[in-house]
């Protein structure tokens, strides 16, 4: 072999080592990878939860799935509902998103649904879903599609909390369970001035403006009294059946009469419990954290509503779900997450948590929990009344309280017609009904 022809197999030597460099350069940019939950990003907004209490969960679940960041912000009850709602309506109208995950009530679903992606059956069943959460919570979060769109990580609801000092001073242990025992021993708790002004309350009852959960008492009565407030597409409400008005006509009763337990002179109800002035009042488990930090030397105890005679058992409930925006680009990994956060594990370690900063937790949310509930001073009320919890899917729920509390103040205080007053406010509530529940 010449020299001539030596260079040649040198240059072609080169170039095919050069061509094969470039073929791997180009096939390592071709290569693209099987799609993987890499820098996949929750924005979570919670509401009663300081970081605190979601971040050794949000590790641990952040630890078994590689890729997945959760921005968990824990946000203000104060104007939540409908800044939430603005958030969802903007992001399908523009780029701005909206948080994957948000908390809501549980009876807002009617108002939010067309913001909200549904659970995925491979996710967490209907079936199974059935099985694991009390009936309210499946009536409360199935939409009109037959869709589930939340999943709650706590249940609550009204109860009796009373002061069991002022209890054993007239022989009871505790508030009795049906409502003439109950109303009776609340006259008998009620002491009087020489000039019949109420100077310590059996029960806070009848009025709007110094009650804290006066519309969700209001509610209740609707319930026990069996008016069927809502037409089957949550849109329209029924305030003026005869059922309806009696159960307001029998709420402002009870400051009405010779033998009233309140009045509308009386400071604030939770003010007046705490003052060691008022023998009983309705409220939830946040009604107790807030006795137990503002007053602490406030013996009390909690106990389920009191139940009319010969009639089934029911009781308000009011707690919160949380769900998945349609807009989320990750909708599927935030609702493993909401599933996640909903198992008996996790929620024992979110009790554990809220417990080092409050004196409990939230009451757990699971049927197959029941149990454990009923074995805590604080939450074994909330255990017995769960199985039987009701509410309504109202959806304009700050809008229609407020018609219902102003509905109360006229009929307790300026003594207006029930009837009257209910026509009016069921019209303007199906108003907006029309708009928001579409």
């Amino acid at each position: 072999m010449n020299s001539k022809q030596k260079k040649q197999v040198i240059f072609l030597s080169i170039l095919a080592v050069i061509l094969l460099a470039i073929n791997g350069v180009l096939a390592v940019m071709a290569f693209k990878p099987e799609s993987t939950p890499q820098d996949i990003e929750i924005v979570y907004w919670g509401i009663w939860e300081p970081d605190a209490v979601m971040h050794p969960l949000i590790e641990k679940y952040e630890a078994e799935n590689p890729g997945v960041k959760i921005l968990y912000s824990k946000q203000s009850i104060k104007n939540f509902e409908s800044l939430t709602y603005a958030r969802l309506e903007q992001a399908t109208k523009s780029s701005e998103p909206a948080p994957d995950i948000i908390r809501i009530s549980n009876t807002w679903l009617p108002k939010f649904q067309k913001y909200l992606y549904p659970i995925p059956e491979d996710i967490f069943s209907k079936e199974e879903f059935k099985q694991e959460f009390y009936p309210t919570v499946i009536e409360d979060f199935t939409g009109t599609d037959g869709e589930i769109y939340a999943i709650p990580l706590q249940i609550d609801g009204l109860m009796v909390i009373y002061n069991k000092q002022l209890l054993a001073r007239e022989g009871y242990s505790t508030p009795p369970q049906d409502w003439d025992s109950f109303m009776y021993a609340a006259q008998k708790l009620t002491k009087r001035d020489d000039k019949d002004k109420i100077t310590q309350s059996g029960l806070a009852i009848g009025t709007s403006r110094n009650i804290t959960n006066a519309a969700s008492i209001l509610m209740y009565f609707f319930l026990q009294n069996d008016a069927d407030l809502m037409n089957d597409a949550n849109n329209q409400v029924n305030l003026t059946s005869e059922r309806a008005v009696s159960a307001l006509d029998t709420y402002t009763s009870f400051t009405k009469e010779t033998n009233a337990t309140w009045a509308p002179y009386l400071a604030n109800d939770l003010t007046t419990f705490m003052n060691g002035d008022l023998a009983m009042i309705f409220g939830t488990t946040w009604t107790a954290f807030e006795i137990l930090e503002s007053a602490p030397e406030i013996e009390f105890g909690l106990a389920p509503l009191p139940q009319l005679p010969n009639n089934e058992k029911v009781y308000y409930a009011s707690y919160w779900g949380d769900t998945v925006s349609k807009t989320s680009k990750n909708r599927n990994e935030a609702w493993k997450f909401i599933k996640f956060l909903s198992e008996p594990e996790q929620q024992r370690r979110l009790f554990a948590n809220s417990s080092k900063i409050r004196a409990f937790g939230e009451p757990y949310s699971r049927v197959s929990m029941n149990a454990e509930l009923a074995e805590n001073t604080y939450t074994k009320a909330i255990a017995q009344m769960a199985p039987y919890m009701k509410s309504w899917q109202i959806g304009e729920q700050t809008f229609v309280e407020n018609l219902l509390t102003t509905a109360i103040t006229e009929v307790a205080e300026n003594n207006k017609e029930s009837r009257n007053i209910l026509e009016s406010i069921e019209t303007q509530i199906n108003e907006k009904l029309a708009v928001s529940n579409k």
